[in-house]
Parts: C-alpha cells; structure tokens; sequence
C-alpha cells in the first residue's frame, strides 16, 4: 500500500504542479499580449515617424529644385533682356541639334521683318479680268 500512495501522492503533486503551470502560462500569455501589443504600437510609431521624415525632405528636395529652376529662369530672361541676340543664338544651337539628332526633317523659311511674318511676300498682283472673274464667283456662291 505503501507504493500505491507514494503513487497517488506523486500524481497529486504532478497534477497540482501542471495546474499551476498551465495558469502561470495564462497569466503570462495576458502579459505577453500586453508587452508585444506595446512593442507594436512603438513599431508602429516609429514607421510614421519615418514616413514623416521622408516626405518632409522630399518637399525640401522639391522646394530647394523649384527654386533654382526659377533662379535659372530668371537667369535666362536677364540675358535675354541684356543680350538679345542670345535667343537667336539659343535658337541656332537647338536648330542645329535637332538637325544632328535628327529629329528636324524638313525646315521652313518664313520671311520676316521686325520680327513679324510677312504674310503677302508671295502675292502678285492680278490683272483686271481675274479679279472681275473672282468677284462674281463670290457673288454667286450662296
């Protein structure tokens, strides 16, 4: 009989000590939830805070571009103000790179004065029948 208590007692104390196994591990699963949710919200956190920090140097990036594409502009328009046979030079040099390139197949010489087009370079004048001719093709067109 001896045995068989030392065997009872041996199950008691195996069932006890499981018991109070299987509640540490419950009790420590609720802290664990706790301590790992935490470290989400830090990871979380810190992913924001990154995200932040990487869209404010690209306005930085984009603001600091925007201003020397207007310093440039600005630069441009000065010397183009100074010097105006600089857009006549700018035009020649990209003129003759879209020929080099190219990307310019056919070129097209409109005569200008001051500027402007001269739009009637071509026009010869008419004698009286063609006109008179002309005038009632107009007339008679509804």
């Amino acid at each position: 009989m001896n045995d068989l208590i030392k065997k009872g007692l041996l199950a008691m104390v195996a069932a006890i000590v499981g018991a109070a196994l299987l509640f540490a591990l419950a009790g420590s699963y609720r802290v664990y939830s706790v301590w790992s949710a935490s470290k989400q919200g830090q990871a979380d956190l810190a992913r924001a805070e990154n995200s932040r920090k990487v869209l404010v140097e690209q306005a930085k990036a984009e603001k600091l571009a925007a201003q020397e594409r207007a310093d440039a502009i600005r630069i441009v328009g000065e010397a183009a103000s100074r010097y105006p046979a600089y857009r006549y030079q700018e035009f020649l040099g990209d003129l003759g790179e879209s020929i080099r390139n190219g990307h310019a197949r056919q070129i097209i010489y409109i005569p200008t004065e001051a500027g402007l087009p001269i739009l009637e370079a071509g026009r010869r004048p008419q004698d009286e029948s063609k006109k008179k001719l002309n005038w009632r093709r107009t007339q008679t067109t509804p």
